[in-house]
């Protein structure tokens, strides 16, 4: 029995071991040297174009015509599971990508299934979901998001707008913003902070199955995905994503809104970034669909709206959930 013990732990132990090796690989820091070289790349342009697999067209993006990769790195705001950080939409000086994924597909999510146009705040996440989210401006994590929407609410736009208005307007976005304050008031008199609160009825992790994160989309509207972003990735221009060449950088954040399948048969997602529209396809992007790729299917959250504080009649579906929660 002894031996049989040991037999089985062997192997865990040394499965344990290379995890453990591959974080640590992973998680080294970029040379000072590598930081300071310019993330696009002339070389990549040409090794992804005439790659004849590879299945997406790379330029020089206007976005990054002046980053260094370690500017492209501090938009990365995702930390993987208590260890990924995210970045997403136009996030200017702050790496706030994983507060804006989940706070725009949630807003989507308040239109399909309750027919409101709004745009909830970002700015409430960041600033008041605290260390439960991660560190603010310096990452945070999907998850935690939408669990503070189920147990605080996010407020709306108007009532507090994202902190940094000039926006990323010159290469690099420096310096980096501190975490905003907490005020827990609306700029505008009029405007409740209570009152302006909507909220999630849960958060859930979605299987990784690409069939189970379709029947999600189709269902109940956009989800949050996070991934894996390499030196090429900056380079997108169109066609369907997958890594062809360049070193790791960070984690990252977007809102997934569908999928299809290209004229040359090869199935994709479609998502939003958050690096503007002079970035990628007007802001859009494709990325390789049922393999994976970047680990992309692996972290998929989201989080169904809430009735509560709204004005608004419910069908017999939501009203049962509502009821039950």
């Amino acid at each position: 029995m002894a031996m049989t013990k040991m037999s089985l732990a062997t192997p865990l132990l040394l499965a344990a071991l290379v995890i453990f090796i591959l974080q640590v690989v992973a998680e080294q820091p970029i040379s000072e040297a590598k930081g300071e070289s310019a993330i696009l790349q002339e070389s990549i342009i040409k090794e992804v174009n005439e790659n004849p697999k590879a299945g997406w067209k790379a330029a020089f993006n206007p976005r990054f015509s002046n980053f260094t990769v370690s500017q492209l790195k501090r938009l990365l705001g995702v930390k993987p599971p208590r260890e990924v950080v995210l970045s997403y939409v136009f996030q200017g000086h702050c790496g706030s990508c994983w507060a804006f994924g989940a706070v725009e597909s949630l807003s989507d999510r308040f239109c399909i299934h309750y027919g409101l146009n709004i745009s909830l705040s970002v700015n409430d996440v960041l600033a008041c979901c605290g260390f439960l989210c991660g560190q603010g401006c310096n990452g945070g994590y999907p998850i935690s998001a939408w669990q503070y929407f189920v147990r605080k609410g996010v407020v709306t736009e108007k009532c507090d707008p994202y902190f940094d208005n000039i926006g990323c307007s010159h290469p690099g976005c420096e310096p980096i913003y501190p975490t905003p304050q907490c005020s827990r008031k609306c700029v505008k008199e009029n405007l409740l902070w209570s009152e302006s609160k909507h909220f999630g009825v849960n958060a859930y992790e979605i299987s990784s199955d690409p069939y189970s994160i379709m029947t999600e989309v189709y269902k109940n509207g956009p989800v949050e995905v996070t991934f894996y972003v390499y030196e090429d990735f900056a380079h997108y221009k169109s066609g369907v994503y997958k890594h062809v060449t360049g070193n790791y950088i960070g984690g990252h954040a977007a809102k997934l809104i569908g999928w299809g399948t290209s004229e040359e048969g090869e199935d994709y997602w479609l998502l939003v970034n958050s690096w503007n529209t002079d970035w990628g396809d007007d802001g859009y992007f494709k990325m390789r669909r049922g393999t994976n790729e970047c680990d992309i299917e692996s972290q998929v959250v989201s989080g169904l709206p809430s009735a509560r504080n709204l004005n608004v009649e419910l069908d017999d579906d939501d009203a049962s959930l509502s009821a039950s929660i």
